[in-house]
Protein backbone atom coordinates (compact mmCIF):
# COMPACT_ATOMS: atom_id res chain seq x y z
CA UNK A 1 0.00 0.00 0.00
CA UNK A 2 2.76 2.40 1.07
CA UNK A 3 4.62 1.79 -2.20
CA UNK A 4 1.54 2.17 -4.50
CA UNK A 5 0.94 5.16 -2.37
CA UNK A 6 4.08 6.38 -2.95
CA UNK A 7 3.70 5.90 -6.63
CA UNK A 8 0.68 8.08 -6.85
CA UNK A 9 1.83 11.02 -4.82
CA UNK A 10 5.40 10.93 -7.59
CA UNK A 11 2.86 11.23 -10.49
CA UNK A 12 1.29 13.75 -8.91
CA UNK A 13 -1.41 12.34 -6.74
CA UNK A 14 -4.80 13.86 -8.34
CA UNK A 15 -3.37 15.93 -10.60
CA UNK A 16 -3.71 19.31 -8.86
CA UNK A 17 -0.64 21.51 -9.38
CA UNK A 18 0.73 19.41 -12.77
CA UNK A 19 0.66 22.04 -16.11
CA UNK A 20 -2.20 20.91 -18.06
CA UNK A 21 -1.82 21.10 -21.86
CA UNK A 22 -4.33 23.11 -23.74
CA UNK A 23 -7.83 22.57 -24.48
CA UNK A 24 -7.71 19.82 -27.38
CA UNK A 25 -10.44 22.66 -28.98
CA UNK A 26 -7.66 25.28 -28.99
CA UNK A 27 -5.12 23.24 -29.78
CA UNK A 28 -7.62 22.13 -33.26
CA UNK A 29 -8.54 25.78 -33.58
CA UNK A 30 -4.93 26.76 -33.86
CA UNK A 31 -3.48 24.08 -36.19
CA UNK A 32 -6.54 24.57 -38.17
CA UNK A 33 -5.74 28.11 -38.42
CA UNK A 34 -2.13 27.47 -39.36
CA UNK A 35 -2.95 24.68 -42.23
CA UNK A 36 -5.61 27.80 -43.16
CA UNK A 37 -2.70 29.90 -43.88
CA UNK A 38 0.34 27.99 -45.05
CA UNK A 39 -1.55 26.34 -47.75
CA UNK A 40 -2.56 29.56 -49.90
CA UNK A 41 0.19 30.95 -49.08
CA UNK A 42 2.33 28.17 -50.52
CA UNK A 43 0.02 27.87 -53.57
CA UNK A 44 0.13 32.46 -53.93
CA UNK A 45 4.13 31.66 -54.12
CA UNK A 46 3.99 28.72 -56.59
CA UNK A 47 1.71 30.75 -59.09
CA UNK A 48 4.25 34.28 -58.47
CA UNK A 49 7.43 31.60 -58.84
CA UNK A 50 5.84 29.97 -62.11
CA UNK A 51 5.48 33.63 -63.65
CA UNK A 52 9.27 33.41 -62.87
CA UNK A 53 10.29 29.33 -63.74
CA UNK A 54 7.38 27.77 -65.20
CA UNK A 55 8.55 24.14 -63.75
CA UNK A 56 9.31 25.53 -60.04
CA UNK A 57 6.10 27.19 -59.49
CA UNK A 58 4.25 24.55 -60.50
CA UNK A 59 6.11 21.48 -58.69
CA UNK A 60 5.55 23.72 -55.56
CA UNK A 61 1.95 24.37 -56.19
CA UNK A 62 1.34 20.55 -57.17
CA UNK A 63 3.37 19.36 -54.10
CA UNK A 64 0.92 22.23 -51.79
CA UNK A 65 -2.14 21.00 -53.07
CA UNK A 66 -0.94 16.99 -52.81
CA UNK A 67 -0.03 17.52 -48.95
CA UNK A 68 -3.20 19.23 -48.00
CA UNK A 69 -5.13 16.64 -49.28
CA UNK A 70 -3.52 13.92 -47.84
CA UNK A 71 -3.46 15.88 -44.53
CA UNK A 72 -7.13 16.93 -45.10
CA UNK A 73 -8.78 13.65 -46.72
CA UNK A 74 -6.34 11.24 -44.65
CA UNK A 75 -5.55 12.56 -41.64
CA UNK A 76 -8.35 13.99 -40.72
CA UNK A 77 -11.03 12.10 -42.66
CA UNK A 78 -13.05 15.14 -44.28
CA UNK A 79 -13.26 13.89 -47.74
CA UNK A 80 -15.14 17.01 -49.08
CA UNK A 81 -13.23 19.49 -47.77
CA UNK A 82 -10.11 17.51 -49.28
CA UNK A 83 -11.80 17.83 -52.76
CA UNK A 84 -12.65 21.51 -52.21
CA UNK A 85 -9.35 22.50 -51.42
CA UNK A 86 -7.63 20.44 -54.14
CA UNK A 87 -10.11 21.90 -56.91
CA UNK A 88 -9.94 25.20 -55.27
CA UNK A 89 -5.82 24.67 -55.13
CA UNK A 90 -5.55 24.07 -58.82
CA UNK A 91 -8.02 26.59 -60.05
CA UNK A 92 -5.65 29.53 -57.62
CA UNK A 93 -3.11 28.68 -59.18
CA UNK A 94 -4.83 29.45 -62.75
CA UNK A 95 -5.45 33.07 -61.50
CA UNK A 96 -3.08 34.26 -59.19
CA UNK A 97 -0.23 33.74 -61.61
CA UNK A 98 -1.60 36.78 -63.88
CA UNK A 99 -3.28 38.43 -60.74
CA UNK A 100 0.17 38.47 -59.58
CA UNK A 101 2.07 39.42 -62.66
CA UNK A 102 -0.65 41.84 -63.76
CA UNK A 103 -0.17 43.72 -60.23
CA UNK A 104 2.99 43.53 -60.10
CA UNK A 105 3.67 45.44 -63.67
CA UNK A 106 1.08 47.77 -63.27
CA UNK A 107 2.77 48.95 -59.64
CA UNK A 108 6.03 48.76 -60.47
CA UNK A 109 6.55 48.11 -64.26
CA UNK A 110 8.38 50.96 -65.82
CA UNK A 111 6.86 52.17 -69.06
CA UNK A 112 8.61 52.02 -72.38
CA UNK A 113 7.78 53.39 -75.38
CA UNK A 114 8.17 49.75 -77.89
CA UNK A 115 6.99 49.27 -81.43
CA UNK A 116 5.39 46.26 -82.44
CA UNK A 117 6.83 44.31 -84.89
CA UNK A 118 5.72 40.88 -85.80
CA UNK A 119 2.31 38.93 -84.50
CA UNK A 120 1.89 35.27 -85.68
CA UNK A 121 -0.65 32.24 -84.14
CA UNK A 122 1.81 29.09 -83.75
CA UNK A 123 -1.51 27.54 -83.10
CA UNK A 124 0.37 25.26 -80.68
CA UNK A 125 -1.23 22.53 -78.74
CA UNK A 126 0.12 23.84 -75.46
CA UNK A 127 1.10 26.62 -74.35
CA UNK A 128 -0.36 30.18 -75.66
CA UNK A 129 -1.07 30.50 -79.42
CA UNK A 130 -0.17 33.73 -79.89
CA UNK A 131 3.30 35.79 -79.65
CA UNK A 132 3.68 39.43 -80.63
CA UNK A 133 7.72 41.11 -80.91
CA UNK A 134 8.30 44.04 -79.88
CA UNK A 135 11.25 46.15 -80.04
CA UNK A 136 12.14 49.47 -77.81
CA UNK A 137 12.19 52.35 -79.09
CA UNK A 138 14.85 53.83 -77.26
CA UNK A 139 17.68 53.15 -74.40
CA UNK A 140 18.93 49.64 -75.60
CA UNK A 141 16.48 49.20 -78.21
CA UNK A 142 16.17 45.55 -77.13
CA UNK A 143 13.71 42.95 -78.95
CA UNK A 144 11.09 41.19 -77.03
CA UNK A 145 8.76 38.01 -78.03
CA UNK A 146 6.08 37.80 -75.96
CA UNK A 147 3.09 35.89 -75.41
CA UNK A 148 -0.25 35.99 -74.47
CA UNK A 149 0.48 35.52 -70.87
CA UNK A 150 2.13 38.83 -71.46
CA UNK A 151 -0.92 40.03 -72.84
CA UNK A 152 -0.42 39.27 -76.45
CA UNK A 153 -3.99 38.58 -77.74
CA UNK A 154 -3.79 40.46 -81.21
CA UNK A 155 -4.25 43.85 -79.74
CA UNK A 156 -1.55 45.52 -81.65
CA UNK A 157 -0.69 45.08 -85.41
CA UNK A 158 2.78 45.44 -86.59
CA UNK A 159 3.74 49.20 -86.83
CA UNK A 160 1.51 49.71 -83.71
CA UNK A 161 3.89 52.32 -81.24
CA UNK A 162 2.72 50.90 -78.20
CA UNK A 163 4.30 51.20 -74.41
CA UNK A 164 4.93 48.28 -72.28
CA UNK A 165 5.70 47.39 -68.85
CA UNK A 166 9.33 46.40 -68.27
CA UNK A 167 10.40 44.51 -65.40
CA UNK A 168 12.95 46.33 -63.16
CA UNK A 169 14.44 43.34 -61.88
CA UNK A 170 14.60 41.91 -65.13
CA UNK A 171 13.25 38.50 -63.96
CA UNK A 172 10.01 38.52 -66.07
CA UNK A 173 9.03 39.60 -69.59
CA UNK A 174 7.54 42.67 -70.73
CA UNK A 175 3.46 43.17 -70.66
CA UNK A 176 1.66 44.44 -73.53
CA UNK A 177 -0.92 47.67 -72.84
CA UNK A 178 -4.69 46.73 -72.52
CA UNK A 179 -6.92 46.82 -75.54
CA UNK A 180 -9.77 49.17 -75.22
CA UNK A 181 -12.03 45.90 -74.10
CA UNK A 182 -9.81 44.62 -71.42
CA UNK A 183 -10.75 47.28 -69.32
CA UNK A 184 -10.53 46.06 -65.62
CA UNK A 185 -9.58 42.62 -66.21
CA UNK A 186 -6.51 42.97 -63.43
CA UNK A 187 -9.10 44.09 -61.10
CA UNK A 188 -11.41 41.25 -62.21
CA UNK A 189 -8.53 38.50 -62.02
CA UNK A 190 -7.55 40.03 -58.65
CA UNK A 191 -11.09 39.82 -57.17
CA UNK A 192 -11.01 36.32 -58.57
CA UNK A 193 -7.83 35.27 -56.48
CA UNK A 194 -8.96 36.89 -53.42
CA UNK A 195 -11.94 35.19 -53.68
CA UNK A 196 -10.25 31.37 -54.50
CA UNK A 197 -7.89 32.30 -51.53
CA UNK A 198 -10.37 32.62 -48.45
CA UNK A 199 -12.63 29.84 -49.98
CA UNK A 200 -9.19 27.48 -50.13
CA UNK A 201 -8.47 29.04 -46.40
CA UNK A 202 -12.25 28.47 -45.58
CA UNK A 203 -12.14 24.98 -46.86
CA UNK A 204 -8.80 24.14 -44.83
CA UNK A 205 -9.94 25.40 -41.67
CA UNK A 206 -13.03 23.84 -41.98
CA UNK A 207 -11.58 20.43 -42.68
CA UNK A 208 -9.17 20.92 -39.43
CA UNK A 209 -11.86 21.86 -37.47
CA UNK A 210 -14.26 19.11 -38.15
CA UNK A 211 -11.28 16.47 -38.44
CA UNK A 212 -12.48 13.00 -37.31
CA UNK A 213 -10.37 10.45 -35.76
CA UNK A 214 -9.45 7.11 -36.33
Amino acid sequence: MSASGTAVEAGGGSGTGSSRPAPSGVRKAVGSALWAVVVPVLLLVGSAVGQWVTWLGVVLGMATIAVAASVIGGFWHRAGAATLVSFGGFALMLFAGPAVYEAYMDTVGEPVDAVVTQVVDRDQRRGPDMFCTVRELGGDRRTYEVSQQENCFGQAEPGDRVEIREDPLGLLDPRLPDSPDQRNTTEITLAVTAGLTLLLAGGTFYGGQRRRGR
